[in-house]
């Protein structure tokens, strides 16, 4: 499920789960959405986990990890 990845990321990065929302998804609602029951359709699960993997691919290009 996509919340369970969206959670496991939220803790990993320390980030704010509006913020996610904004960068993700462009909803600052959309974690709590998530977390309330929300199944988004297949293209935005698609973009938000685009998101996440391209987020901590980043983070690794920058800190060399």
């Amino acid at each position: 499920m996509l919340i369970r990845s969206v959670e496991k990321f939220l803790r990993e990065q320390e980030m704010p789960a509006t913020k996610f929302g904004r960068l993700a998804a462009s909803d600052p609602r959309f974690v709590l959405d998530l977390r309330m029951g929300r199944e988004p359709r297949g293209f935005m699960a698609a973009r938000v986990l685009s998101f996440m993997d391209g987020y901590r691919a980043g983070k690794e290009a920058v800190h060399g990890e």
